[in-house]
């Protein structure tokens, strides 16, 4: 049975940039179990022994939490936790999985908060804009048309209604925090200047792109919160999706960006992170590292110099040469006509000799001039090379 949580939004006014899920105690129904007598004092009435994700039978969808009138099912849960374990290639263990569906849990009521506060100061978001999200989503980050991404979710035991929530979620906040906070934001000419000013002092210094997991921890909770921090780098360097984990877990406000703080130079961040990201090559992550507050974990995920042209960014005029073999070819012929195309293209002398060789060997040349420097495959790393981003 469900344990209903009636919550009262913490007022965006008064805390524009943070909005905090603050409950005394999560419960998470298992079967029928008998609860205590109310305590005094407005508690909950909770059981003496909740049974923690029991296992669930998809085919009957019960309460887990009510906030506010809205209901969050385990079976909404075991969606949302499918993209998470599928991102970091199903290699979670039944530890760390209970783990996650908690984490999961407690956002998946702070996102019904925001929704439900995003409604009651009339601040819609149209289906045609999820839609339309769901679809970028599905291009840049699967490489997939809609159906195909549907297919996928369907196939890791997730849901596209699961995604569009977190889509919608995402959403409200964004806009209930641009009306309630932008308006007050005031830039002025001066604070301008400095900061194109600072840009051209800093003009061919390096800037790194970071990705931050954050972990509050006082005196009391050190311990525990650097354990747990310290199983999240182990999924991470096991193949985790750091973008996943830091949607679910992470405190700071990058979280919802999948812990993109964007471009930075070493002397805006914490020299603790400065110190770790400067022996980092890109790809690589560092942590658990101990600042105020809390603990971090931060990858690199690229570098540039400011105010300098980044040659990745060329465009490259490239000629693709293939060759084909008629049905009937022997294992032989084909390999006299591999090895003849193979010295053809070695003795090339530039895209000016292509056309001829292509000609030469009956091949088939494929332009393409508009192909950037970054977007090539990238080389194969060498033996013992670390790639620990994920």
């Amino acid at each position: 049975m469900g344990i209903e949580l009636t919550v009262t939004p913490i007022s965006i006014s008064r805390r524009p940039l943070c909005y905090t899920l603050a409950i005394a105690a999560l419960v998470l129904a298992g079967g029928a179990v008998a609860q205590n007598a109310p305590t005094t004092g407005g508690g909950f009435s909770l059981p003496e022994n909740p049974n923690f994700f029991v296992k669930n039978d998809p085919n009957y969808r019960k309460a887990t939490v009510v906030v506010n009138g809205e209901i969050i099912t385990g079976t909404d849960i075991d969606q949302r936790v499918a993209l998470l374990v599928a991102a970091s290639g199903g290699k979670i263990d039944d530890e760390e999985l209970k783990r996650l569906k908690l984490q999961v849990l407690r956002n998946l009521m702070d996102e019904t908060l925001q929704i439900q506060e995003a409604a009651a100061q009339k601040i819609e978001v149209e289906q045609d804009e999820i839609d339309q999200t769901y679809a970028r989503i599905a291009g840049q980050n699967f490489g997939q048309d809609p159906k195909a991404m549907e297919a996928y979710l369907t196939r890791i035991g997730s849901a596209p209604a699961s995604l569009k929530r977190q889509i919608r979620g995402e959403l409200s906040w964004q806009r209930l925090l641009r009306r309630n906070v932008q308006p007050f934001v005031n830039v002025s000419d001066d604070e301008v200047r400095e900061v194109l000013k600072r840009m051209q002092d800093a003009k061919g210094t390096e800037e790194y792109r970071v990705g931050e997991i954050f972990l509050s921890a006082t005196a009391e909770n050190r311990e525990a919160v650097l354990a747990n921090a310290t199983r999240i780098v182990e999924q991470l360097r096991q193949g985790g999706s750091f973008v996943g984990y830091a949607r679910q877990f992470s405190e700071a406000s990058t979280a919802s960006v999948g812990g993109d703080l964007g471009w930075v130079r070493l002397g805006q961040l914490p020299a603790e992170l400065g110190t770790a990201l400067q022996g980092l090559q890109t790809g690589q992550l560092a942590g658990p590292i101990e600042i105020r507050g809390g603990f971090s974990i931060v990858a690199l995920i690229d570098k540039r110099q400011v105010l300098t042209a980044d040659p990745r960014d060329a465009l490259l005029s490239l000629k693709q040469l293939s060759i084909s073999f008629a049905p009937g070819t022997t294992e032989a012929q084909a390999t006299a006509k591999a090895k003849s195309f193979a010295e053809a293209v070695q003795a090339a002398r530039g895209c000016g000799t292509v056309d001829a060789i292509a000609q030469a060997q009956g091949a088939e040349v494929v332009t393409n001039d508009q192909i950037k420097a970054r977007d090539l495959p990238r080389a194969a790393p060498e033996p013992g090379a670390r790639h620990d981003a994920g």
